[in-house]
């Protein structure tokens, strides 16, 4: 899938943190029965134009299975799983897209679950609970699934400090303080020189 799709999908400031897809395993398992059918076909037909040389037409039938087997590898590749420093974003289909994406602030709770083969050739479920209306999404044999829900947690975790350092804190209250001190001053609780003393200390600070 070119990244320029991806990319447009992209809100302001925000940035993709992981690509994965399903394991290979998932391609593998929907693409060997092509394979096989297509070596038979081949094998079938080498021996029998050794006969009848018209027989070599039905060559052609194994384009079928390989067909398929293309379409099932360009389903695979375009299959994608992305976390970014806002969302998780699931996007399938080779012409038509289909686009899911959840919230980081709407993830309730992450499970991963891994079969003992899972666990031996990496790969896994992650099963997302939103606040959302989905409720709970699911991906199925993603590869390296241990990845996937540290680099969604973390995201998750810097989600709410992203773009509210010290200073931007700093800059927000300070002038609200020196405004209190103002209305302070004005109804004398403090006078003048504390006013002036304590505004040349708070806009130190900033």
């Amino acid at each position: 899938m070119a990244k320029t799709y991806i990319q447009n999908m992209l809100g302001e400031n925000e940035r993709v943190i992981l690509v994965t897809r399903q394991h290979g395993f998932v391609l593998f398992s929907s693409i060997v029965a092509e394979i096989v059918v297509t070596l038979i076909v081949i094998a079938s037909f080498i021996v029998m134009t050794l006969t009848n040389p018209v027989a070599a037409f039905g060559f052609l039938l194994a384009l079928v299975p390989l067909a398929i087997m293309t379409r099932d590898i360009l389903a695979w590749n375009n299959h994608q799983y992305i976390v970014t420093n806002r969302r998780v974003i699931q996007i399938s289909g080779i012409i038509n897209k289909d686009v899911v994406d959840s919230s980081l602030e709407k993830v309730n709770d992450v499970k991963m679950t891994q079969s003992f083969f899972g666990r031996l050739f990496d790969y896994g479920d992650v099963e997302i609970m939103t606040a959302s209306e989905t409720g709970v999404n699911l991906f199925k044999r993603i590869g390296d699934p241990v990845k996937f829900k540290t680099a969604m947690l973390n995201a998750k975790e810097k989600l709410g400090y992203e773009g509210t350092g010290t200073h931007t804190q700093r800059s927000v209250s300070i002038p609200a303080q020196i405004a209190e001190l103002d209305e302070l001053r004005k109804q004398g609780i403090v006078t003048d020189e504390e006013f002036k003393a304590k505004k040349k200390e708070l806009l130190a600070k900033m």
